[in-house]
C-alpha cells in the first residue's frame, strides 16, 4: 500500500492550490463491517508519528508552582492556573474557546478533579481532557513527544480524520507517518487494515485524492 500512499500524497499536494499558509497533509479512513455502538468497537489512541505532525502543535497547561513556571518558559500557547480554571467553570463560552484553541491539555494530577468539575463537560465531548502529570515532571520531554502525536481512534461514526504532516514535508516521510497510522488499525479491528472500506489523502483546502 506505501506505494498508492506516495502517489496519492503527491498528488494532493500537486493538486493543491498556493495558500498564505501550509496547509496540514490529511488522511481519511471509512471502516467496513463495524458495529460502533458496541463499546468493544470504540478505540482511541495517542500515537506518535516518526516524522512528526509538520506543523506547530498548541499545547495547554493547567497547572500551579513549579509545573506553571515551565509552562511559561516554554512559550506555550494556554496556561491555566487554579484561579484561572474556576473563573473559566464559570464563563462557558471563555471554557469553549480555550478547549477549542489547544491540540493537547497538560494538567497537573492534583488538580484533575477540579479540572474535570470546572471543565469537565467542555473538554470530554472534544475528547481532549488533559494528561494528568506529576507536579514534579520534567516538563519539555512531553512537549517534544506531544508535538509529534496524533489521535487514532473511532466513536461515533466509523470514520477517521486526522493529520499525517504538512505540504512541505517530503512524500516519503509522509507516506511513512500513513503506515504508523494503519500500525493502529492492525491492533484494533478483528481483520486490521483489510477492513478499510475507502482511504483518501488531502490537503487542507485541497481536492480528496483516493487512496483505496
Amino acid at each position: 500500500m506505501t506505494q498508492d500512499v506516495i502517489n496519492a500524497v503527491k498528488e494532493a499536494k500537486e493538486q493543491s492550490k498556493p495558500r498564505n499558509f501550509t496547509e496540514s497533509v490529511d488522511i481519511i479512513i471509512n471502516i467496513r463491517d463495524l458495529d460502533v455502538k458496541k463499546p468493544e468497537n470504540r478505540f482511541n489512541e495517542e500515537v506518535t508519528l516518526p516524522n512528526g505532525r509538520g506543523k506547530d502543535v498548541k499545547i495547554g497547561v493547567i497547572a500551579d508552582g513549579e509545573l506553571i513556571v515551565q509552562a511559561k518558559d516554554a512559550g506555550l500557547s494556554l496556561v491555566i492556573n487554579k484561579q484561572d480554571l474556576e473563573e473559566l467553570g464559570k464563563d462557558r463560552k471563555a471554557a469553549k474557546k480555550a478547549a477549542n484553541s489547544v491540540d493537547f491539555f497538560i494538567a497537573q494530577a492534583d488538580m484533575m478533579p477540579l479540572v474535570g468539575r470546572f471543565l469537565g463537560p467542555v473538554l470530554g465531548p472534544r475528547n481532549k481532557m488533559p494528561k494528568p502529570v506529576p507536579a514534579t515532571i520534567k516538563l519539555d520531554p512531553l512537549l517534544e513527544r506531544l508535538r509529534s502525536t496524533v489521535k487514532v481512534g473511532i466513536k461515533q461514526q466509523p470514520t477517521i480524520q486526522i493529520v499525517v504532516g504538512s505540504q512541505d514535508m517530503p512524500v516519503e516521510e509522509v507516506a511513512e507517518n500513513v503506515e504508523t497510522v494503519l500500525t493502529v488499525l492492525d491492533r484494533h479491528l478483528e481483520k486490521g487494515r483489510s477492513q478499510i472500506k475507502s482511504m483518501f489523502i488531502k490537503t487542507t483546502m485541497g481536492p480528496v485524492v483516493r487512496v483505496i
